[in-house]
């Protein structure tokens, strides 16, 4: 290991044992070995047996710790790991999924040839159910999927436009977090409500601050997409949310003025499309208008001065909070 740059694997999970399983049997199975990287497991308030269950599973895997935040919601989960790790780059890895056999090895080679801050890799799906013929083409990405095979600088011109980092697989230099404090705890899940974008605007963070974010096709994980997620009221909830985020992150970043130069033309989708609201959640009709209204509808309101972030949280502590899922 003489010369290579240490790893710290950090796998977050809540309420998911199973799915933490079997991503700790890749990360037993990676070609480095054991003792070329550590892991932490980190449980997100898990619930009733859960902490037992994952520390059974901890147990068996010699270079494995497990932490434990009492706090709800990912962002504190990855923030802890980064406090823990003991390496000079945290790769984080969702618990639903399975790194390939070379993860840890393509991310060393990756990090020698460019020394990013941030690298992200593909995203590859695990079906636990096939895509449903009524899913829309275009939107493929809101189930973590990056199929990307070239590299190049995230919103350079080698990548796509709209391709953003997804901390499934997402690799980052330990002094830099740090430097902009980690990542945001008022995005990102809070259990089953799916605010997101914490990765994107900490790494486009970073990248306003002068540091390399940076795409590399090599590392692979392969993200098991549950078959729960394969309805409409499913898609529909998680752009509404998404729309929701996009105004967090564009607040956190300090670019209100891109919010309100949009809102008229989301308001304008909201308002022309409010009548497939009306058609029961779990229909597959008019899904290519009902998805734009449920994104209009969350950017909207967020606009307006809805705390996506407190609506989560509130979720997760079991208080009454309207949302629009």
């Amino acid at each position: 290991m003489s010369g290579e740059v240490s790893i710290t694997v950090c796998l977050c999970t809540h309420n998911r044992p199973h799915y933490a399983a079997a991503c700790l049997d890749g990360l037993r199975r990676q070609s480095v070995g054991a003792d070329g990287f550590e892991i932490l497991v980190i449980d997100s308030a898990g619930a009733g047996a859960v902490p037992a269950q994952l520390a059974a599973l901890v147990a068996g895997v010699v270079n494995a710790r497990l932490l434990r935040v009492a706090q709800a919601g990912v962002s504190a989960a990855r923030n802890l790991g980064a406090q823990a790790a003991r390496g000079e780059y945290i790769a984080y890895i969702d618990d639903d999924a399975i790194p390939a056999p070379d993860w840890i090895a393509c991310i060393r080679a990756a990090i020698a040839e460019h020394r990013p801050a941030v690298l992200a890799g593909r995203v590859l799906p695990l079906w636990e159910r096939a895509l449903p013929a009524w899913w829309p083409s275009g939107l493929r990405g809101v189930l973590s999927i990056i199929e990307w095979e070239r590299g190049g600088e995230f919103r350079g011109a080698a990548l796509p436009a709209g391709l953003v980092p997804c901390a499934a697989n997402m690799t980052v230099h330990l002094p830099a977090l740090r430097e902009v404090g980690g990542f945001t705890a008022g995005l990102g899940r809070y259990g089953a409500a799916l605010l997101s974008d914490e990765e994107v605007q900490f790494a486009w963070k970073l990248q306003a601050c002068g540091h390399s974010v940076r795409y590399d096709p090599r590392p692979v994980v392969r993200h098991q997409i549950q078959a729960a997620r394969m309805c409409p009221a499913w898609l529909l909830s998680r752009l509404y949310w998404q729309g929701a985020s996009t105004v967090g992150t564009r607040r956190i970043l300090r670019d209100p003025g891109s919010v309100w130069r949009e809102l008229p033309r989301r308001l304008a989708v909201a308002v022309m499309l409010a009548p497939v609201a009306l058609i029961p959640p779990r229909s597959e009709r008019l899904i290519f208008l009902r998805w734009r209204f449920a994104y209009a509808a969350g950017f909207v309101r967020a606009a307006f001065g809805w705390r996506a972030d407190r609506a989560a949280r509130g979720r997760v502590s079991g208080r009454r909070v309207l949302v629009g899922s």
